[in-house]
C-alpha cells in the first residue's frame, strides 16, 4: 500500500466516524475503536472510554435520538492533516482535524451546534486502520440541548 493509500484510508476512518454517529450506528463507531480509546480529559486517564463495547455504550448513553432513529445531526470533518510514521509500511499515524456539527429538529432550524478539533493517533492492525486515541477539544458551543443527554462542561 502506498503512502497516498494510507493517507486516504486514514481519512476514511475519520469520515466513517462522522457518518456512523449521524446514523446512530454506535456499534459501528465502537468498531473504529476496537484497539483504541476516547480521551475525555488528558489529565484523568481513568476516565478514558476504552474499546469497542465501551465506546458504543458511551454514545448510546450520551447522544439524544429522535423517532427517526438518528440524532438528526450532520458532522463535518475538515482541515485533515495526516502524519504517517516513518517506514515503507507504516502501522501508526497521527491526525489532526476540525469538526463542525449541524443539527435540525422539529423545533430547531438547521444550525451549527458545536465546533472543535480532533487530535488522533491511529493504528493499523491486520491491514485495517482504526483509532488508537481520539481527543476532542471543543472551541465553540451552540445549543446542545437537543443533541446531548448531559450538559457539556464549560470550555
Amino acid at each position: 500500500m502506498s503512502q497516498v493509500h494510507h493517507h486516504e484510508a486514514i481519512r476514511q476512518v475519520l469520515f466513517d466516524y462522522a457518518e456512523r454517529v449521524d446514523r446512530a450506528d454506535f456499534d459501528g463507531v465502537g468498531d473504529l475503536f476496537a484497539h483504541g480509546r476516547i480521551v475525555l480529559d488528558p489529565d484523568r486517564p481513568e476516565q478514558d472510554v476504552v474499546g469497542a463495547a465501551a465506546v458504543a455504550a458511551f454514545y448510546r448513553a450520551t447522544v439524544r435520538l429522535y423517532p427517526c432513529g438518528t440524532p438528526r445531526t450532520h458532522h463535518l470533518t475538515t482541515n485533515v492533516v495526516v502524519d504517517l510514521d516513518d517506514g515503507a509500511d507504516p502501522t501508526s499515524a497521527r491526525s489532526r482535524s476540525a469538526f463542525t456539527v449541524f443539527q435540525a429538529t422539529d423545533d430547531l432550524p438547521l444550525a451549527p451546534i458545536i465546533c472543535g478539533r480532533y487530535a488522533d493517533t491511529l493504528v493499523r492492525v491486520d491491514g485495517t486502520w482504526g483509532f488508537e486515541r481520539r481527543h476532542m477539544t471543543v472551541t465553540l458551543v451552540g445549543d446542545l440541548r437537543r443533541h446531548l443527554l448531559f450538559d457539556l462542561p464549560s470550555t
